[in-house]
């Protein structure tokens, strides 16, 4: 249906009296009203806080928001002036400033994560501003909304706590103290000396824990951290970083003075009893202290130096500062360990063998077989890489080694002369072996593949070996014995063999330690040393073997003693297996 017009006056009328300005007015209205519905209606029905931002004249004022928005700000569009200076949340602070920012710039869009600005109570957002598309003969408009995150980031908070925080002592746990070193390490201000970390080891704890229980052991540390608290200055941190060691971060006045009056403070707070259920128990600690300097790289590294100087601390039963050698020290360490792994399995040690001399007869009756090691031109000292392969568990596969090239040898020297030589030869066995290794097993495919008896081969273990686990030495011992191999205790007189292990125990020799040996002409304990256990050998039907000697007049005077063998650079110091098997034949001849 139409509306009737007609003209009046040269204008054109409505049927409702009106001329085409006006109703071109009344259509634009209705328009407006419209738009303004369906943009309400839309923010209406967004889950997060928003509002719409209109820019006219470089003044922005709000054109319309949803309730989530009205909520946020505290503010209501509908009444009062709609500038933004009206908003609280929007006038300044974090999302104040960068609004105007915004609205002043060319970008599109912009979103960060912020704040409200409130000191007490204050909420998190993810705030994002978006410019709307640009209508011709309308204003700058844009979509401000607002994603409250208060609650995600609260309990990112509360869990990042707890992370940071031993639950049995409620300290700051590893985590929490290595952040803070780390924050010291960082600071612009920081210099070489200005703080220290301590390492607290608690001792006797495995002993409480075994005896009362891990109930006694939990109510232990609570108490001794207390103890420590106790100890410390207020601006000093503690940490528990282990089982039943803690950290200290301390600032220094006055130079290490202070960590090791810091380590006094802690030994007294020890000194009076823990009482555990009925019973009082004293318990000590060990603490190894490392000054923050610029050298280091990171809080770990600070925490291993002060536990390096702990372990030394704990020999030693006084507290121990951090010497950088140490650090090296194990560093070269673990080199040695990765490139020992590569030289065995690629065979590149050789053996060498030192000759075992009749002091009776000076005829060669036999070689000790002892490794050694060239890497990159440098020689590498067994003294050096034998703890490193004991300690890594490497000196199983070595010691396999050393048995198969010996017993190898041994036989090749057999082919070489046509003959079944009168040689022994000798080889070292680590306590490690035994307690780790098939060692019969090993021994007995040793021999088998070279196609030698077991009389012609020597294993000698050190006294320390025997004390390590006298039970399974016993055992596997007896059992080499069954394949007519000999035993040599190795270092007699330096160990703590009983005098019930070498009447049980299928010894065959004795080697005298050339500690005793090389200075018994001089000195008379030592020379006493050697006759008592020459006397011992003799009664109890063994043989003996004094190593280090070095010149005829020892030699001389051990074999007067009733030594048997004698091993030294007198004779020969140890050489590759061609130059031993001529030594031999030269010697015997």
């Amino acid at each position: 249906m139409q509306t009737a017009a007609k003209r009046v006056d040269g204008k054109t009328v409505s049927a409702a009296g009106l001329d085409d300005e006006e109703v071109a007015l009344a259509a634009a209205a209705q328009l407006g009203t419209i738009l303004e519905t369906v943009r309400q209606g839309y923010l209406d029905a967004l889950p997060i806080a928003a509002a719409m931002i209109t820019i006219e004249d470089e003044e922005p004022f709000i054109e319309c928001a949803n309730d989530l928005f009205r909520l946020v700000a505290e503010w209501d569009e509908r009444i009062g002036d709609r500038a933004i200076a009206r908003v609280p949340i929007l006038r300044a602070g974090p999302i104040g400033n960068r609004l105007g920012v915004f609205i002043k710039g060319p970008d599109s869009a912009y979103q960060f994560d912020t704040t409200d600005g409130r000191p007490i109570g204050g909420r998190h957002f993810t705030v994002r501003f978006a410019g709307l598309k640009k209508v011709e003969g309308q204003p700058r408009r844009m979509l401000l909304s607002m994603i409250d995150k208060t609650a995600q980031v609260e309990t990112e908070r509360s869990l990042r706590s707890e992370m940071l925080r031993d639950t049995l002592t409620g300290l700051p746990n590893r985590l929490s103290f290595n952040e803070k070193v780390d924050a010291v390490l960082a600071d612009p201000n920081f210099r070489d000396g200005q703080y220290a970390v301590l390492a607290v080891d608690m001792t006797r704890f495995s002993r409480v824990n075994e005896c009362m229980g891990a109930m006694a052991g939990d109510e232990l540390l609570i108490t001794f951290a207390r103890r420590l608290v106790s100890a410390l200055r207020p601006t000093d941190m503690l940490a528990r970083t282990s089982g039943d060691e803690f950290g200290i971060l301390m600032r220094l006045n006055r130079g290490m003075a202070d960590a090791l009056r810091a380590a006094e403070r802690i030994k007294t707070v020890l000194t009076l009893p823990f009482r555990l259920s009925d019973l009082e128990i004293r318990v000590d600690c060990a603490i190894g202290c490392a000054a923050l300097t610029s050298s280091v790289a990171s809080a770990d590294e600070v925490l291993r130096n002060a536990q390096f100087a702990l372990k030394r601390a704990k020999r030693s039963g006084t507290t121990q500062v951090y010497e950088p050698v140490e650090a090296q020290a194990v560093r070269r360490q673990f080199s040695l360990e990765t490139e020992l792994r590569v030289a065995i399995e690629s065979e590149a040690l050789t053996l060498a063998f030192q000759p075992l001399v009749e002091l009776s007869s000076g005829r060669v009756s036999g070689f000790e077989a002892l490794a050694r090691w060239e890497h990159e031109g440098q020689v590498i000292s067994p003294a050096e890489f034998i703890p490193v392969a004991e300690e890594s568990g490497l000196i199983v596969q070595l010691g396999r080694w050393a048995l198969d090239h010996a017993t190898q040898t041994l036989a090749d020297w057999d082919r070489r002369t046509g003959t079944r030589l009168p040689l022994n030869i000798s080889v070292n066995l680590s306590f490690i072996q035994v307690s780790r290794d098939d060692v019969v097993g090993a021994v007995a495919g040793a021999l088998a593949a070279a196609g030698i008896t077991g009389d012609r081969l020597t294993l000698e273990l050190t006294e320390s070996a025997v004390a390590h686990d006298p039970e399974k030495v016993a055992r596997t011992l007896n059992a080499l014995k069954r394949l007519d191999v000999r035993i040599a205790m190795d270092d007699f007189g330096t160990g703590y063999t009983s005098m019930a292990s070498l009447q049980t125990l299928p010894i065959d020799l004795l080697k005298i330690d050339q500690s005793f040996v090389t200075g018994m002409l001089e000195d008379h304990d030592s020379r006493a040393i050697v006759r008592a256990i020459l006397s011992l050998a003799a009664a109890l039907g063994m043989q003996t073997t004094a190593e280090g000697i070095e010149t005829e007049a020892l030699a001389l005077a051990l074999g007067e003693l009733g030594c048997i063998y004698g091993q030294g650079f007198l004779y020969s110091q140890a050489m590759p297996a061609e130059d031993a098997l001529t030594y031999w034949l030269d010697r015997n001849a």
